[in-house]
């Protein structure tokens, strides 16, 4: 065995932890490979033998290319990154499996990824690394070029951002329902004001049509414009129970085609996590409300 097919080998041992690290990260299986395949280009480029712990250097690699892609995602080109011919990275053979693809998506989940939105990328990266992955805040500090203690206060702070947009807590059932009975009459009935209104001013939507990178909406404003537009003819937007909290779904021709997941803070809608792709909006267990 050659040395790039020993360094290729070692690499795909700790593949599925580089994608796991990279999604929770930046919330796109598409940039997460991305991030996978620089982190393998970089290795290439370096003595292997002189990394002690390769797990750890990986890990910190990945961090640092998602970092950097989260800081320049409103200007970084969608190009996917140039591979070499013999980057196990471009192999056919490690195309992400669709059941570990699943167990990824289903282990963060999209209500955790929206959230997670909100928060600045040094944050991002503290939280996930060291909250996720146990990664040391010495380690983190030198990839933000922070102090170990600037490290663990911008963890704690995306901890406390992630905890206080728990949907499940804070607002009861019945005002959640009063929130989005509100929203759907203002987006029905074209009221952009109304729709402000009942938004969080930095709220989040998020949606995945199942094709490309999941969208990405910031501000009151630009989505009541967003719900004002995309209004469709024949389309029926209704309140529905999801997992225990009231959402809404798109109808048409009898077929939910839509999932619309809300969270909420301080009585209005603070994110909104939409499942665009039909096929996945079908397959969600809902209860339609009264």
């Amino acid at each position: 065995m050659s040395d790039t097919e020993f360094l290729a080998e070692r690499f795909e041992q700790n593949r599925d932890h580089l994608r796991a690290v990279a999604y929770r990260m930046l919330g796109s299986l598409t940039d997460a490979e991305d991030a996978v395949q620089e982190s393998w280009i970089r290795l290439s480029r370096v003595d292997a033998d002189e990394i002690d712990n390769l797990g750890g250097w990986l890990t910190t690699v990945v961090g640092r290319v998602c970092l950097d892609m989260l800081r320049s995602r409103k200007t970084r080109s969608e190009q996917p990154l140039d591979v070499r011919p013999n980057d196990p990275a471009g192999s056919p053979d490690t195309r992400i499996d669709p059941e570990y693809e699943a167990e990824l998506v289903d282990s963060v989940g999209l209500a955790m990824l929206v959230v997670l939105e909100k928060l600045t990328p040094a944050e991002r990266l503290a939280f996930v690394l060291h909250d996720m992955f146990a990664v040391p805040f010495d380690d983190i500090a030198a990839m933000i070029g922070r102090t170990p203690d600037a490290a663990r206060q911008l963890a704690s702070r995306g901890r406390r951002r992630v905890q206080g947009s728990d949907p499940l807590t804070g607002t009861p059932l019945p005002q959640q329902r009063e929130i989005v009975d509100a929203f759907l009459t203002a987006a029905r009935g074209g009221d952009f004001e109304a729709l402000v209104t009942v938004l969080d001013p930095d709220v989040i939507l998020r949606a995945d049509t199942g094709h490309g990178p999941p969208v990405l909406v910031r501000g009151a404003r630009n989505v009541a414009s967003g719900a004002i537009s995309f209004r469709t003819p024949g389309r029926q937007s209704l309140p529905v129970l999801i997992d225990g909290v009231v959402g809404m779904a798109g109808v048409e021709d009898g077929r939910v085609i839509s999932v619309l997941r809300p969270t909420f803070a301080d009585g209005r809608i603070a994110t909104i996590d939409i499942t665009a792709d039909p096929e996945q909006a079908a397959a969600v267990e809902l209860e339609f409300l009264d």
